[in-house]
């Protein structure tokens, strides 16, 4: 009976989950601004107050939390209780890999064996399973196909970090109200990339009306009796905090896992305080130095710079160089499936100023196999004409990387806030990894990233590249 009876409080929510699900969920702010794990199972999981949730519609949950924080286990909790005290409810995992979705499921799965198989109607699949009072769990691919055609009241997103874009988008027109029952999307993660999904998502969650949790390491630690403050190496973060926890994390696991890990992942994936930057391209760029207001200078030459692409977007920057050789990039053209005459229109309309010079994509020399045509003849026929060199991808990257963080002075290189693109790609564009799980000397393509760079590159081989008239002879 009291396994069926749903809780009206917080206190009689984590006494539930304690006693049934066998989870103590830590219900203490150890941290100034962040939440607690009780905190997001109970706005999820109570009929609260209006002030807490707001005059109808609750809106979407974020949870950014550090690893081992918990999140897939809460995420199951979630889903289960949901599905035994609000009938009809259909609720949907998805992970940003078919393993993390499973295991959130898995969690779900392993609850419901020793008290609620009563309230199973049916097989309990790997895929879902169905209640007696016509409530519903189902584990979603991360695909296109999987996710597309679902109409359901909650989806559950495990680690949005690791989601393909493209499935992003289908997925927000996953929920739908039904049955009394408002819906709304979850989204749970750490946070890996510093101008990645996650970020993006966390920066529209204060317009969107999302609201947000957020817990790191101290929130979940357990409490720490009888150590030596002086010589623990989680002092300088934990600064006592530890005395007060009410956790389950090992203290030495966190102890063990700070001592093998980089400065860097231990603040973004324990302490979640900012996203690693280790393997990011770019990791000097940083927005307060190198972005900031610009304007159009009918003093100083234009530059255009342009990549290629249909399916993938066309990518145009438009750059000025000062009088003490910095470079300005005012404003980007990104635009996808859209013809090479159109691109030329928009181009020639954003800045319509005598151009000093239009670079671009090697490649665009290249005639197509249909129409015979090359890229770079037919925009000089729309009246854009365009130079090129051949350069090797990493003697671009370096020469960015030197007007970023110049080896003496200020950097050389200024962004404009209109160039949101390829603000994200400096910070969002990472090293490829090989088929051994090791980083690669090379950018990946990412078909995200690399398209707006790769016009930046073109722009720095050819206005500040090796000489051309200089020739290699082999000895």
């Amino acid at each position: 009976m009291l396994r069926l009876r749903r809780a009206g409080t917080v206190a009689e929510l984590s006494a539930y989950v304690n006693a049934f699900l066998g989870l103590k969920v830590p219900g203490k702010r150890m941290c100034e601004g962040h939440s607690s794990p009780l905190d997001y199972l109970a706005y999820v999981l109570l009929d609260g107050t209006r002030e807490e949730k707001g005059e109808g519609h609750r809106g979407d949950v974020v949870v950014w939390a550090n690893r081992g924080g918990g999140k897939t286990s809460l995420g199951a909790v979630a889903s289960l209780l949901e599905c035994l005290f609000l009938p009809g409810c259909s609720v949907r995992i998805l992970g940003g890999s078919q393993e993390q979705s499973q295991r959130m499921y898995e969690y779900l799965r392993q609850a419901l064996e020793p008290g609620y198989a009563n309230q199973v109607v049916g097989r309990v699949t790997d895929k879902g399973c169905r209640f007696v009072n016509g409530a519903n769990v189902q584990v979603l691919a991360q695909s296109h196909r999987s996710v597309r055609g679902h109409h359901v009241q909650r989806l559950r997103c495990d680690e949005v970090e690791l989601f393909d874009r493209n499935v992003w988008q289908a997925a927000q027109f996953v929920t739908q109200s039904s049955k009394g029952i408002d819906a709304h999307m979850e989204v749970l993660s750490t946070m890996h990339r510093p101008f990645g999904l996650m970020r993006e998502i966390l920066d529209g969650a204060e317009t969107g009306g999302a609201k947000v949790f957020r817990w790191c390491l101290w929130e979940v630690i357990e409490r720490c009796v009888g150590r030596d403050c002086n010589s623990c190496c989680l002092w300088e973060d934990c600064g006592g905090r530890a005395k007060e926890a009410e956790g389950y994390y090992g203290i030495d696991d966190a102890i063990a896992q700070k001592q093998r890990s980089s400065k860097q992942a231990w603040r973004s994936e324990m302490l979640c305080l900012e996203p690693s930057r280790e393997d990011v391209v770019f990791g000097e760029f940083s927005m307060g130095r190198h972005v900031r207001e610009l304007a159009y200078d009918a003093n100083l030459p234009l530059y255009r710079s342009i990549d290629f692409g249909f399916s993938n977007p066309l990518a145009c920057l438009f750059i000025q160089v000062d009088e003490r050789g910095r470079v300005l990039v005012l404003d980007e053209h990104i635009k996808s499936r859209t013809t090479l005459a159109e691109h030329a229109r928009l181009i020639k309309e954003r800045y319509p100023y005598k151009v000093e010079a239009t670079y671009c994509d090697p490649a665009g020399k290249q005639k197509h196999e249909i129409t015979g045509t090359a890229a770079v003849g037919e925009l000089a026929a729309l009246g854009i004409p365009t130079r090129c060199r051949r350069s090797g991808v990493l003697e671009g990257v370096e020469i960015v990387r030197s007007f970023l963080a110049p080896a003496t002075g200020e950097a050389r290189l200024l962004i404009s806030p209109r160039c949101e693109q390829l603000i994200r790609a400096f910070g969002g564009l990472e090293y490829a990894r090989l088929a051994n799980g090791a980083l690669s000397e090379q950018p990946a393509k990412d078909g995200v990233h690399d398209h707006v760079i790769d016009a930046l590159r073109y722009f720095f081989v050819n206005r500040f590249g090796r000489s051309h008239g200089l020739r290699e002879k082999r000895y």
